[in-house]
């Protein structure tokens, strides 16, 4: 057992992981793939089935299989299918951003966000050896080779409309986020060095730019990846792309730094320095300028370029991702500020997010740490609250499936 784990935390742990995938359940639509639960966990009428939700939700599947819980292979299978069925375009390639109640296109674009998410589901899904996920997984990696990734600037792209023929010129750090946390689920599964070297470019560029912004990480970029700072200063809660940094982007880029140092040394590389640094780096700043800054408990959402609170409510995804990034870092350097931030924020979770009423985790609290929906409604998915209860558990590994199936094999 991890030195930071009691116990009885990690039976609180295992427990809470039991519940979150129960609550999950509902949100599996019979001829569809998994649609977005409200506050009560019943599936939200009107609203699309989205991409990013089920892939999501397969990803999370994929890891109960491999924890041995009942009924996960059937959800993870069910959510392959949409992907594969439902979500991809057979005239133009790639995925629908978002389907209708009949599995018809709503939004036909293709985006690098959700598209990252189709990737790290057949990743984890080919770790729980589901049929057709290796073959998903390729065709993934494939579109986005084809479609978004950048060679000259080492990062993907945004967006393009359905026939790949009209891009946008705006590029995220949220969607190269998530890439890089599929592409490192990928390596996982096939070893493959240039997936590797595509990890350490993305770390890179996110790294070059935090450091230009005293580790406030800009989100937002031109074409050209020059930042731009002002981007939704007038619509500064925009629930993917707000206006300032992201404090809990901060964390969960720390935990992926450390990831791929990870995965640099298992491919028998000298892993970079910087990584481990800026993972520090990042770290720091989230408890300097995100946690209890405001006179309330908890993480701000958002902080302005000089470090000022810009959007105050909290949101549950920015706990989980820094109490990963807590347990993560604590593991590769036993260093104890790690432990003693990752009790406090794990105690704040389940004094204010834990809903042992209606299920999982609220989403959104307001600054007087009350239910909120003003950034998010309902409760979409569980797979940032299912994480941070599986990453205290297993080792450190650049996919956090083959971290699971290692655990659940108790070669550990």
């Amino acid at each position: 057992m991890s030195a930071l784990l009691s116990p009885s935390h990690a039976s609180w742990l295992e427990a809470e992981s039991l519940r979150l995938l129960e609550f999950g359940r509902a949100a599996a639509i019979p001829d569809g793939g998994f649609g977005w639960l409200d506050a009560k966990g019943k599936i939200t009428a009107g609203e699309p089935q989205y991409l990013y939700v089920t892939g999501r939700m397969t990803h999370v599947y994929a890891m109960g299989t491999l924890l041995g819980v009942p009924g996960a292979i059937e959800l993870a299978d069910h959510g392959l299918t949409a992907l594969r069925d439902h979500f991809a375009d057979p005239d133009f390639g790639g995925w629908f951003t978002s389907l209708d109640e009949h599995a018809r296109p709503l939004d036909d674009r293709k985006a690098a966000y959700p598209q990252s998410f189709v990737v790290l589901a057949a990743a984890s899904s080919a770790i729980a050896g589901r049929p057709g996920a290796t073959a998903l997984l390729t065709q993934g990696l494939d579109s986005i080779t084809e479609h978004f990734w950048d060679e000259e600037f080492g990062a993907v792209s945004e967006q393009w409309d359905r026939t790949y023929s009209t891009p946008l010129d705006y590029r995220g750090l949220n969607a190269n986020m998530h890439m890089l946390e599929a592409y490192l689920a990928a390596f996982s599964v096939t070893g493959d060095p240039d997936l590797l070297a595509r990890c350490l470019r993305l770390a890179n560029r996110a790294v070059h730019a935090a450091r230009d912004q005293a580790w406030r990480l800009p989100e937002h970029f031109d074409e050209k990846w020059a930042p731009i700072l002002d981007f939704n200063s007038e619509r500064r809660d925009d629930p993917f792309k707000p206006y300032g940094s992201t404090v809990g982007h901060w964390f969960e880029w720390a935990r992926l730094l450390i990831l791929v140092e990870t995965a640099q040394a298992e491919a028998g590389q000298q892993p970079a320095s910087w990584l481990r640094e800026a993972a520090a780096s990042l770290f720091d700043l989230g408890v300097r300028e995100g946690w209890n800054v405001d006179g309330r408990d908890g993480f701000v959402y958002t902080v302005d370029w000089k470090g000022r609170p810009a959007v105050r409510n909290r949101l549950h995804w920015v706990v989980a991702e820094a109490t990963a990034a807590a347990a993560t870092l604590h593991a590769v350097t036993g260093e104890d500020r790690y432990a003693t931030a990752y009790s406090e924020w794990w105690a704040y979770a389940q004094e204010h997010l834990v809903d042992t009423a209606d299920g999982s985790w609220h989403h959104e609290l307001d600054l007087e740490n009350r239910p909120s929906a003003v950034i998010k409604k309902g409760k979409a998915d569980v797979y940032h609250a299912l994480q941070a209860t599986l990453i205290p558990r297993v080792p450190v590994n650049p996919g956090l499936a083959s971290a699971v199936r290692t655990y659940s094999t108790g070669d550990h």
